[in-house]
């Protein structure tokens, strides 16, 4: 009975952790969808973007690294069921990641904007090719696969240097791994890679070898121990490094007007491709997150934790209702906000805390649907439907 309720206990962290990131994600593409006349840069400018609208987008700097490094820690207890012989996950994960670089050309890439002229591979495109790698790695020790993720997260950031111009041998695959930027122009189609994917297979190896600490055969409390003890080192690291200005972020920080400026530019790591400061900040924060839900089953986080179990399902439909909304929007309310040099017209937010608010309630909305899909992914011997 308690190696069951220690397995309740640990899916149902990871759920709500995945949960709470996918939330932080949806107020990052409401952004996108009604705050246009606002734009983030990467990395954000400390000096033309205003502090909420900061932090607002710094939040969802933590969706990303924790996404995938539960998908590898996910791909683990697949392969390990807690009732049941060991089974392989290399087939499953080369099924999904292929299935996921497909959702990112076709359904993801129309949600945007309703069209399809540039193909953008992103970060559900980065989450399939990783789970493909991690597809072909699964064979190996996994001290070697640990060895190898921890390499590419913390080594990448000596590899910036290296550039190829287009027309140079190595440009698509260096583009791919490790610097965004166009592979395919002047087509009737154009193919961008928004999300180079060298770290992230870095993250999913991370994910995938630390599978163990969430096996039945680990108790709940020295689990707890040891993901606060990892969660405190990572963040000592990043203090470290990014304290002294030592490694592990393309751009120094320094000391600004204010303590809320300097804050800011402390905080301001390179997101593509994610530099290791930024990977330390957002997995430290995720260790003391899993390790609080190891021993706090709120009740309250019931809904998060049937949103973070029907990712996928979430991911499509929350593209989707905000396409469909904010065309509804301008043709209820018209055009009061203008963007780009073009100045297109469109419906959009005046104040950051009505993006929150309208998250909020968009994520009311969807909770329904999740639940019932999530009651159904359990129930339904249809294969496909697992893919989501």
């Amino acid at each position: 009975m308690n190696n069951l309720q220690n397995s309740k206990t640990r899916l149902s962290s990871i759920d709500i952790l995945r949960g709470i990131v996918m939330l932080f994600m949806l107020v990052d593409h409401v952004r996108e969808r009604f705050f246009l006349h606002v734009p983030v840069l990467d990395p954000m400018d400390i000096y033309t973007t205003s502090p909420d609208l900061y932090f607002t987008r710094l939040s969802a700097h933590f969706c990303a690294p924790i996404f995938v490094f539960l998908t590898g820690l996910s791909a683990w207890l697949y392969e390990n069921p807690a009732s049941g012989a060991k089974r392989s996950a290399q087939s499953f994960l080369l099924k999904r990641g292929l299935f996921l670089i497909l959702l990112e050309m076709t359904l993801v890439n129309f949600s945007w904007f309703g069209a399809y002229q540039t193909l953008y591979l992103q970060v559900i495109w980065a989450i399939g090719v990783s789970m493909v790698v991690l597809a072909l790695m699964v064979a190996l020790p996994r001290s070697v696969i640990a060895i190898l993720g921890v390499s590419i997260v913390a080594g990448h950031n000596l590899l910036s240097p290296i550039e190829f111009a287009p027309n140079e041998i190595g440009y698509t695959v260096w583009t791919i791994l490790h610097d965004r930027g166009y592979l395919v122009t002047d087509a009737v189609v154009n193919v961008k890679a928004s999300y180079p994917v060298l770290p992230w297979i870095g993250v999913i190896l991370c994910g995938y070898a630390v599978g163990p600490l969430f096996s039945g055969s680990v108790s709940s409390q020295v689990r707890k121990t040891i993901l606060l003890q990892s969660g405190t080192a990572l963040l000592a690291g990043l203090v470290i490094l990014r304290g002294l200005n030592l490694y592990g972020e393309t751009l120094d920080w320094s000391q600004q007007a204010t303590i809320l400026l300097t804050t800011m530019d402390f905080f301001n790591f390179t997101k593509y491709p994610p530099s290791l400061d930024f990977i330390l900040l957002t997995l430290g924060v995720g260790a003391f997150v899993l390790a609080f839900l190891e021993t706090n089953a709120l009740r309250v986080l019931e809904p998060v934790r049937v949103l973070g179990s029907a990712p996928m399902f979430f991911y499509i439909t929350h593209l989707y209702a905000l396409l469909v909304l904010s065309i509804l929007a301008q043709w209820l309310f018209g055009a009061n906000q203008h963007y780009g040099s073009n100045q297109t017209a469109y419906f959009g937010f005046y104040h950051v805390w009505q993006i929150w608010l309208f998250a909020m309630f968009l994520s009311v909305l969807l909770y329904p649907l999740c639940k019932w899909f999530a009651g159904y992914k359990r129930k339904t011997p249809a294969r496909w439907v697992k893919y989501f």
